[in-house]
């Protein structure tokens, strides 16, 4: 190892909940050599040249919890590792990715740290990794970094691989509401929900959005008609076939006209107001290329204006603006554009960028010819040049919108056939209803862009994922399935096939993945250890699936972290040493404790933590479940179980030799524990915990007691099912 280096040794990719935090993370293994002997106070000029560099870590509250609480221990004095773990995140902030979590914990080597950084896509975060070491190393050698450089590897990568900002909202969304979401793909298809409850969107097309209605959205003129047909105001014209056609539909209709693509998107090939033979000829040679066919349509005056639905009902509107320059006498048309419309923050090819770069393509040279100048003429100073007509819908006006002009626009959308759908209407006036104005629905889009609505360039954001996750998930769906999660270090797959018989008589289609295999109902889809994060997966992804149990171990939640990101059950049933933790660096228990614990972390607050009382770190993992705490105990006067009944709360248990379900005072006594199949004769306490355990998810889950009874006393004397423990 150089003096003075820091090696990234490995990379660990956490894709679920894990010891460290229930967002996906990576963990890294850093080496910082000598420099455990350098922390920053010992660095002259450190803690100068990143605050110079990122004046964003003021924003890093770090231990101190307070604004700058990061600043006060780099100047206080802290390790290489710990500075990373804050450069890392700073820089993905500063690409676009704020937020996140971090950690940086020594290890017992002495100058190796594991380092953990939120990771919303691995390869942002590796390479954020990479670039936050070194930076921190320049900074300790007092080298030059471009820092911006650095942020543009990241604006890239986030540009490649991450949702786009319309999917991102609805997500964000979703997250509000506790529905899970899993990437179905490396594009904007999404699963929304769990197993047989799921619901996919792609970008703002939902699987309720039909192919149908989709190609006819396509088809501008098929449209057209039908809106036309239904009373909805549309702009007068016809398909053309040939440029001769065009100009005949343009006399027939009277100028100015629209000429544009019979099935275009985002404006290519459309061209406004043309008011010679000269311009709609070159208007037709440019569209017939971006479409199957051509349109001629009466022009509309007014603004263009695009109206969201979203379920029936309106959920934002922005409105378009002309797109001009000011001459000065000296700058040519094309250099004004630079200057003065291109240079605008809010304009570029990025996905968060609500207005786009204004090309000199046929339409805008039209535009400009028509006022008597070419692109490489130079305005007078003072001159107004017009230079695009339409486009620029990106300015807010929600709150303007006539409730007869919304009513209208959704009734376009169910015309067509649209759940969620962009309507692009001219209007002069849009507080005004379109009929007294003269104006119409010009298109119909599927899947329409939302970030004009999200980000505006100007006026009120509007939070649309919000409005797309209420229409798709109606209010208290969260389009969920019962998930049960088993960690621990004794009977898991034991306690999982015992569920899965009793909620297969419950009447649920059963997903288990365990240590036996990979079952759905009565089929086994693959054998051998499936205790793994992509076979729960592969249930969680299965619409046949109308509930999941999946079983965990130790590793597998260290190396991979848990496959889902709640469950309405989770039981752990043991904490010991088990498994051979020590490639890890995990060797006391308290580090023990943090992996199992993630398994109580993530039950839901309407869910059940099912921990067993006779492991006093068990118990205590009751502390860290949002939801309600049921124990299962082979000792009835356990005091952890005593004081829990006390409080009003359950357990299940044995007494006087009775599965017994006990709520504070009540108590319920199923069958005899020695007439349990799973137990057997010899009444072994690992068999009979194995009972309680499955009994209390049960319980948990709302299944009858006479089923909780009858479907024990009949496990493993039925051919169908699974061997018995």
């Amino acid at each position: 190892m150089k003096k003075h280096d820091i090696v990234i040794e490995r990379v660990t990719h956490l894709r679920g909940p894990s010891m460290w935090t229930y967002l996906p993370a990576i963990e890294a293994w850093v080496d910082i050599g000598d420099l455990e002997d350098f922390p920053s106070d010992k660095v002259p000029g450190l803690y100068e040249r990143l605050e110079s560099w990122l004046p964003g870590l003021i924003e890093h509250r770090c231990s101190p919890g307070v604004r700058g609480g990061f600043l006060q221990r780099l100047r206080r004095g802290t390790w290489p590792c710990h500075i990373m773990e804050h450069v890392c995140l700073e820089l993905q902030d500063l690409a676009g990715m704020p937020g996140g979590f971090g950690r940086a914990r020594e290890t017992s080597k002495r100058g190796v740290y594991k380092v953990v950084v939120s990771a919303w896509h691995d390869e942002v975060a590796k390479a954020s990794l990479t670039l936050g070491r070194d930076l921190v190393l320049a900074a300790i050698k007092d080298e030059p970094y471009d820092v911006e450089a650095a942020v543009e590897q990241l604006r890239d990568l986030i540009q490649e691989h991450c949702l786009g900002p319309s999917t991102a909202c609805i997500v964000e969304a979703a997250n509000e509401r506790l529905i899970p979401a899993i990437r179905l793909n490396t594009g904007n298809l999404l699963q929304f929900g769990y197993g047989a409850n799921a619901r996919r969107i792609w970008t703002a097309e939902t699987d309720n959005t039909g192919a149908i209605a989709e190609t006819i959205s396509r088809d501008k003129d098929l449209t057209k008609s039908l809106l036309e047909s239904c009373g909805v105001p549309v702009p007068t014209g016809r398909a053309v076939t040939s440029v001769e056609d065009a100009w005949d539909a343009a006399e027939e209709l009277g100028l100015p006209v629209v000429v544009k693509p019979i099935d275009g998107n985002h404006g290519r090939g459309v061209f406004t107001n043309l008011i010679s033979r000269e311009e709609v000829e070159a208007a037709y040679a440019v569209a017939i290329d971006e479409g199957s066919g051509v349109l001629v349509e009466r022009f509309i005056r007014g603004d263009e204006h695009r109206l969201l639905i979203v379920g029936g009902k309106l959920a934002a509107a922005a409105k378009g603006r002309t797109a001009s320059v000011t001459g000065d006498g000296r700058s040519t048309i094309a250099e004004l554009i630079e200057s003065q419309i291109n240079a605008d923050p809010r304009r570029g090819r990025a996905e968060d960028q609500p207005l786009n770069f204004i090309r000199l393509d046929s339409a805008a040279r039209i535009e400009i010819a028509r006022q008597g100048m070419t692109e490489h003429s130079i305005p007078d100073a003072g001159r107004e040049v017009l230079i695009q007509r339409n486009g620029n819908v990106a300015f807010d006006c929600t709150d303007a919108v006539h409730p007869d002009v919304a009513d209208v626009a959704a009734t376009a959308a169910r015309i067509v056939g649209l759940d969620i759908a962009g309507i692009d209407l001219v209007a002069q006036d849009i507080s005004r209803p379109l009929q007294e104005q003269g104006g119409a629905i010009v298109e119909v889009n599927a899947g329409p862009g939302l970030l004009m609505h999200l980000k505006p360039a100007e006026g009120t954001p509007r939070q649309v994922g919000r409005d797309i996750v209420a229409h798709t998930f109606p209010p208290g769906d969260m389009a969920r399935i019962p998930v049960i999660g088993i960690s621990g270090t004794q009977g898991n797959a034991s306690i999982a096939r015992l569920i899965f018989w009793l909620l297969g008589l419950h009447g649920w289609r059963t997903g288990l993945a365990c240590s036996d295999g990979l079952f759905v109902g009565r089929r086994q889809l693959r054998q051998g250890d499936c205790a793994t994060f992509d076979d729960g997966r592969r249930l969680l992804l299965n619409r046949e699936v109308q509930a999941a149990i999946i079983e965990n171990d130790g590793i597998e939640i260290i190396t991979d972290g848990l496959c889902y990101e709640r469950c309405e059950v989770g039981i752990v049933t043991a904490i010991g040493w088990t498994e051979d933790l020590a490639e890890h660096d995990l060797l006391e228990a308290d580090d023990l404790i943090k992996v199992y614990r993630t398994q109580i972390d993530v039950v839901l607050p309407t869910g059940s933590g099912v921990l067993n009382a006779d492991d006093s770190r068990v118990a205590d993992l009751a502390q860290y479940c949002d939801g309600a705490v049921i124990y299962y105990t082979l000792n009835p006067q356990s005091q952890v179980v005593t004081d829990h009944l006390t409080a009003g709360k359950r357990a299940v248990l044995v007494e006087n030799g009775r599965l017994t379900l006990a709520e504070g005072t009540t108590k319920v006594a199923l069958c005899e524990v020695a007439a349990i199949p799973a137990i057997g004769a010899g009444l072994e306490a690992l068999r009979i915990q194995n009972v309680l355990a499955t009994t209390a998810a049960a319980w948990a889950l709302g299944l009858s007691t006479e089923l909780i009874e009858a479907g024990l006393l009949s496990y493993g004397l039925n051919e169908t099912a699974l061997t018995a423990p």
